[in-house]
């Protein structure tokens, strides 16, 4: 599957347009490292916890948004963003979505 957060992928040629594709994750917080987060607040630097669990809801939503692309045929996902919102106290979705289409190579 190819990947761009671009509207074209260079070298390619959209053949076929499928719509939009997304995929999402809700992740909480764990009490513990939210203790130790606090404590970095105070003294400043990177809370590399919470780096980490959006890396983690990152890469997750992008393996579902894939899925679905994959499941309508598409080979390839343009113009791909990534948004985050706060569910509730304590857990946050990160939403992945672009547009599937089928690319060929230009020829």
């Amino acid at each position: 599957m190819l990947t761009s957060n671009l509207e074209i992928i260079p070298g390619q040629r959209i053949v076929r347009h499928l719509g939009l594709v997304q995929g999402s994750t809700v992740r909480a917080k764990h009490v513990g490292k939210d203790l130790l987060a606090g404590v970095k607040n105070i003294f400043g630097g990177e809370l590399r916890a919470y780096t980490e669990l959006l890396q983690e809801s990152r890469e997750e939503a992008l393996k579902r948004m894939i899925e679905q692309a994959e499941a309508v045929g598409a080979n390839a996902v343009i113009n791909i963003r990534f948004s985050t919102s706060s569910i509730t106290m304590g857990a946050a979705e990160l939403f992945a979505y672009g547009t599937a289409v089928v690319v060929e190579e230009r020829g």
